[in-house]
């Protein structure tokens, strides 16, 4: 369960930096070009997509990386991951998939809670 947490964390998150890209880069192309911003529609809050691009692929790759050490950690940064993406970006095509791997990897991650190690998560 620890390797599957592990491998689904850090796709999870290559996805979701891919995701992070386009939503920071439409936020900066549209402070810097307003008539694509009224054209294609403004972002409600640019600072939430720009901090979530950051910090959501961020999280699922820590937390999937840590995942075989210190799986409570590890399964705990993938949802924190996968619920910043689903509320800054929402449930969408290009969102389903790092959302779903970041939360899936997480459970399993909490899931194995019988360390392979002598010592507890704490």
């Amino acid at each position: 369960m620890r390797n599957a947490a592990l491998m689904l964390g850090i796709v999870g998150g290559l996805i979701a930096m891919v995701v992070g890209f386009f939503g920071y880069g439409y936020t900066v192309l549209t402070d810097n070009h307003r008539e694509v911003g009224e054209m294609f529609g403004y972002v409600q809050n640019p600072q939430l997509i720009r901090t979530a691009s950051f910090i959501a692929p961020l999280l699922a790759i820590a937390g999937g990386a840590m995942a075989r050490v210190r799986a409570l950690w590890g399964g705990v940064l993938m949802l924190i991951g996968g619920g910043l993406m689903y509320y800054a970006f929402g449930f969408g095509v290009f969102t389903m998939f790092p959302i779903g791997f970041c939360i899936v990897g997480g459970i399993l991650a909490l899931a194995a809670g019988k360390p392979d190690e002598p010592k507890a998560h704490f």
